[in-house]
């Protein structure tokens, strides 16, 4: 007789166990089917690189306006605690000859069997002291008492030097700082400009610099350039005057200089560095950024433009190009294009300045 088996029973929970590990599979299957590929950043077309190079190529220039305006500052800054140091260290050597008087005065006294307070105290390791009890020099003879008080003041003025060196210190040390978060802000832009650059290939990335800071004129095809559209010849007689007309043949001589944010030439430039440089050589000093230049001058409207004014762009003022007529202008662009002729309809207009 044949032994009958118990039929094995199927767990529940085994079949639902499997059941869902099945469906877990299957998820996770799809996930990397569709998830992975779906989730995966595209990669942008040239015209959004070009529209995300044009916005961080402005965002690193205001940051390099700022930087310029920092720059200038810390110069100033530095300069100004250089001066209060040599004048303290003059008044130093002043205050060491009155206190070699003193001591001969002082050591006479003593041969005569006794030194006055105040003496004592202006000759002392501690001349700080004195400030204390100016009083004293009342009490010393004539003679002592104005070569003392003349001690005192001496010690009063360098200390005062010595306090505004100090805040002079202050504020340098603030400005390096501020220097040194706006290199900081550039550099970053730019790297993302040029990150998102490198991932075209080198016949779109030539197509987007092309376009990227307008016009195409160089210093090798200015001329005949120019001619074809119909630009006025550097220095030419419709410029605001003299000085403006020498600006723009300068202007014309750096067409092709490479974009260095910072620069000021004579080999390189950033935008308000080229156009400081340009009215520089024409012996007009202008200040050194986009936002003081515009009040550097008296303002015109666009419809008054002549050649040799300053042109002015996007709301921030940060960025400026000279202006040659035609509605044409010469600016250094950004990192991606050199010195070179555009138009001034290419960016957000914001106001114009005729210098002289």
């Amino acid at each position: 007789m044949a032994a009958h088996r118990k039929p094995r029973q199927r767990s529940a929970g085994g079949h639902t166990a499997r059941a869902a590990a099945t469906l877990a599979l299957a998820g996770v299957a799809g996930a990397t089917a569709f998830d992975g590929v779906g989730h995966a950043e595209p990669n942008p077309t040239p015209a959004q690189v070009k529209a995300k190079v044009d916005k961080l190529y402005q965002e690193a220039e205001a940051a390099t306006e700022k930087y310029n305006g920092a720059r200038e500052k810390a110069t100033t800054a530095e300069r100004r605690l250089e001066t209060l140091r040599d004048e303290a260290a003059r008044k130093e050597a002043r205050l060491d000859t009155a206190r070699e008087a003193l001591g001969t005065m002082a050591a006479a006294q003593y041969r005569g069997g006794g030194l006055d307070q105040a003496v004592q105290l202006a000759l002392s390791d501690d001349p700080d002291r004195y400030l204390d009890d100016a009083a004293l020099a009342e009490r010393a003879g004539d003679r002592q008492s104005a070569a003392v008080t003349r001690v005192g003041r001496q010690l009063r003025e360098i200390e005062q030097l010595r306090g505004a060196a100090r805040v002079q210190l202050t504020s340098l040390k603030a400005r390096q700082a501020e220097l040194k978060r706006h290199k900081k802000t550039i550099t970053d832009k730019l790297g993302a400009a040029r990150r998102l650059l490198n991932r075209l290939t080198a016949e779109e990335r030539a197509r987007l610099t092309a376009d990227t800071g307008g016009g195409t004129d160089t210093r090798a095809s200015r001329t005949s350039a120019g001619a074809r559209a119909g630009l006025p010849a550097p220095g030419a007689a419709t410029a605001a005057g003299p000085r403006a007309a020498a600006a723009v043949s300068y202007a014309y001589a750096k067409l092709g200089s490479p974009y260095v944010w910072g620069a000021t030439g004579p080999n390189a430039f950033d935008c308000s560095g080229l156009v400081q440089a340009a009215y520089r050589s024409a012996g007009v000093s202008l200040p050194r950024t986009t936002y003081a230049q515009i009040d550097a001058g008296r303002r015109v409207s666009r419809s008054e433009l002549r050649p040799g004014d300053l042109v002015f762009f996007y709301p921030g003022i940060t960025h400026v190009g000279l202006y040659i007529g035609n509605g044409m202008m010469i600016h250094a662009p950004n990192p991606s294009a050199p010195v070179r002729v555009a138009p001034i309809d290419e960016m957000p207009y914001a106001g114009a300045t005729r210098v002289v």
